[in-house]
């Protein structure tokens, strides 16, 4: 796939950035170095497995960069399909889930119901945790900005300068992308009557310590270990469950879930 700023949703002149998830990638890059050789750092001298070995570490992917490709210059990053899988379901990193929480062009999906099913998790895990950071109503916009803002600091109200300015463009000249994207997550949400022909939506979130406690439950399990972290002292061996229970009933629990996401 081709995160959120390919020349689909851009200008000509900003990079493209490809992303390819791969089941094997020792032989993944031992087939590209092949035919690529030269679009590999010096670790091109290590071979395939020591690359892939590298790959691991971090977000789980990487990159070659600065390479040129019919008159333009790309970047690829490349990702074993299980640590995608991992990102999408748990939010390890958030480093590809984000950018799949923003409209991408997808060249080509092999048929794998369980890398279907953690996109569209990833997907709902967005707009749950936009739901708990979000007041009771808010405009589609908001919810976008809110859901583009999580892969920097969790609250498009908490970025400032360069990075709101980012997420801004980023939304604005592709809510209808966003609509295509999140529609059917939306329109099977109870709490949202939207209106896809009007291009809006109307939520009334429940903001009730019930209601929270069921979006927390929700999250992912990254996340919700973030925010368990937070508000339970050291020494407290106490379980997930009740501790999310406690952030429920607290006035700032958006304000706790933002930390979570930003920490």
């Amino acid at each position: 796939f081709k995160p959120h700023h390919s020349s689909r949703y851009y200008p000509q002149t900003n990079m493209l950035d490809f992303v390819f998830a791969v089941d094997d990638a020792a032989t993944w890059h031992m087939t590209n170095l092949l035919k690529n050789r030269s679009h590999y750092s010096f670790l091109k001298f290590f071979g395939p497995k020591k690359i892939s070995t590298i790959q691991r570490y971090g977000a789980g992917i990487y990159y070659n960069t600065l390479v040129p490709c019919d008159g333009r210059v790309i970047k690829y990053g490349v990702i074993s399909t299980d640590a995608l899988i991992e990102d999408l379901f748990h939010w390890k990193t958030l480093y590809v889930a984000g950018r799949l929480q923003k409209p991408v062009k997808i060249l080509a999906q092999n048929e794998n119901s369980r890398l279907q099913a953690a996109l569209v998790s990833n997907l709902k895990s967005a707009v749950t945790a936009a739901f708990l950071m979000l007041p009771e109503s808010f405009s589609e916009e908001d919810l976008y900005m809110q859901i583009a803002g999580l892969s920097y600091s969790g609250d498009f109200r908490m970025i400032i300068g360069e990075d709101k300015s980012k997420v801004q463009n980023i939304v604005k000249p592709n809510i209808a992308h966003f609509q295509k994207l999140y529609s059917t997550i939306l329109q099977d949400c109870p709490q949202v009557v939207y209106k896809h022909h009007l291009g809006r939506l109307e939520a009334s979130i429940d903001k009730s310590p019930e209601g929270q406690f069921t979006q927390l439950m929700a999250l992912p399990k990254t996340l919700q270990q973030k925010i368990t972290a937070l508000v339970n002292p050291p020494g407290k061996n106490r379980d997930v469950e009740e501790i999310l229970l406690q952030v429920a009933h607290d006035p700032d629990c958006g304000f706790v879930v933002h930390q979570g996401r930003s920490g």
